[in-house]
């Protein structure tokens, strides 16, 4: 027979056994639930990030906008008359070339700022942070998606820098403040697709020099073949057909229309819609359908991503 003693001591080792054990299960409960973030808790955290890092490393946001502000500058100032007796031929009133390049140079922003996406993505493979992100309960999904909006903000903030320029150069915007806001809505939606490239190189890459090169090889060509700096039946014909499948053409459409008012596209034949929207509603469905292409698989990749590939 057990004595007092020993059932005492027994009761109170089982007490605390099971004292123990729902401390333990509510610590981890808690623990579960501190991992349970939502995904645009996620989103926010990763936005966060990336801008104190941007900030903290201005050099790549003064380098991002001042190539554009000298193509503008430069190319208003040495190519101006030529370019504005090309852009006028035909009777089509009297477009000044900064009016006619303010658009092309608000799109070139976004590439050149969306190059540096991916250089940002290698820079945290090379320092083991992007390791440490992959093994976070963190949406992988979420994890791009706020990258890229922070990315994305200052992208608009470069645009209107470059707009505000544009008419201090003598620029005219025939669609007002609204246009404005609507050239920046179109280079965010645009610059999504180059974003997702470029991260998509450093990825696969997981080399800085890889990706500069990979994503600055296509920057120049883009913009050149293409409508952003002259009229695409003032260039030869191979450009032109070039020009019908480059992604550049549609955002330097799109953000044109606003800046002159009226329908500007001549690589597609559309007329369903009427006016300024027979540009702006196919180039925006372009972009879009780009975008959710190669932002899906920029998505993929990191999915797919585990901590041995960012060794």
């Amino acid at each position: 027979m057990s004595t007092p003693t020993e059932t005492g001591e027994t009761g109170g080792a089982s007490e605390t056994s099971e004292t123990g054990g729902k401390t333990g299960k509510e610590q981890m409960t808690r623990e579960v639930r501190r991992s349970s973030n939502s995904f645009l808790g996620d989103v926010w955290v990763n936005f966060k990030r990336w801008n104190i890092k941007a900030v903290r490393n201005p050099f790549v946001l003064v380098t991002s906008l001042v190539q554009p502000i000298i193509f503008l500058i430069l190319f208003t100032q040495v190519f101006g008359a030529v370019a504005t007796s090309a852009i006028n031929t035909g009777g089509s009133g009297s477009i000044t070339y900064e009016t006619f390049l303010v658009p092309a140079i608000a799109i070139q922003v976004a590439l050149a700022s969306a190059v540096t996406s991916g250089i940002g993505l290698v820079n945290d493979i090379e320092e083991d942070v992007f390791e440490k992100v992959l093994v976070m309960p963190m949406n992988r999904a979420a994890v791009f998606a706020g990258k890229s909006a922070a990315e994305i903000l200052r992208i608009v903030v470069q645009i209107a820098i470059i707009l505000g320029l544009g008419v201090l150069l003598g620029a005219e915007i025939a669609t007002g403040l609204a246009g404005a806001i609507g050239i920046m809505a179109i280079g965010l939606l645009f610059s999504v697709w180059f974003l997702a490239y470029s991260n998509i190189l450093a990825v696969l890459t997981k080399d800085q020099e890889s990706t500069i090169i990979g994503a600055n090889i296509l920057q120049f060509p883009l913009l050149f073949l293409s409508s952003a700096f002259l009229p695409l039946e003032s260039l030869p014909g191979w450009i032109q057909v070039v020009a019908a499948f480059n992604p550049v053409t549609y955002g330097v459409d799109a953000a044109r229309a606003l800046v002159l008012g009226r329908d500007v596209m001549t690589v597609l034949e559309v007329s369903a819609f009427g006016g300024i929207w027979d540009t702006l509603i196919p180039t925006l469905l372009i972009l879009a359908v780009l975008d959710l292409a190669l932002g899906g698989l920029a998505v993929f990749l990191l999915t797919r991503a585990t901590s041995s590939d960012a060794k």
